[in-house]
């Protein structure tokens, strides 16, 4: 029998409250079904603390847990403070974990860049269907933050001298 894939849920914005955000929420949801629908799989929570408060991915372990998912299921990366440090994470975990793929799972605005990423990286990834949609202007405007955070982002796997999964 081969591993398990292994379910990386990608950070969101925590609220000033310390609370979980729209985007957030969303995303846990979809690590949620992801779970539920592959259940020798682990979820990577992945995201740090950008304000004083929660890190990103204690708040989905807590909410992941609230919904009945057991806690040793779970893996906590609370260093992560961008997309480029989640998918390192990920890396390194799809290698420690022996992992045949990503179940990625974030908004669908998000996705496309998480994939690149992840394939730069000689991971193989599938995105987990986004069901709910985020509102429309602010599915316009991260949009657009994404045309301008692949070139970004690609520039500064280049200046970190890349890495490729043999």
């Amino acid at each position: 029998m081969s591993a398990a894939p292994l379910i990386v849920i990608f950070g969101a914005v925590v609220r000033p409250d310390g609370g979980p955000s729209a985007s957030l929420l969303r995303r846990i949801g979809y690590g949620f079904e992801a779970a539920q629908a592959h259940p020798d799989a682990p979820v990577l929570c992945s995201g740090g603390v950008c304000r004083p408060g929660p890190s990103e991915a204690s708040i989905m372990a807590r909410v992941l847990t609230e919904r009945g998912l057991p806690p040793e299921r779970l893996i906590l990366d609370e260093a992560s403070l961008s997309t480029l440090d989640n998918v390192a994470a990920t890396v390194r975990q799809v290698e420690a974990g022996g992992h045949p793929y990503v179940i990625a799972c974030s908004d669908a605005y998000h996705l496309p860049r998480v994939q690149l990423l992840l394939a730069l990286h000689g991971v193989q990834s599938q995105p987990w269907p986004c069901a709910e949609r985020a509102p429309f202007g602010h599915g316009v405007a991260m949009s657009l933050r994404e045309c301008l955070a692949v070139p970004h982002n690609l520039a500064r796997l280049v200046a970190r001298g890349g890495r490729r999964r043999s």
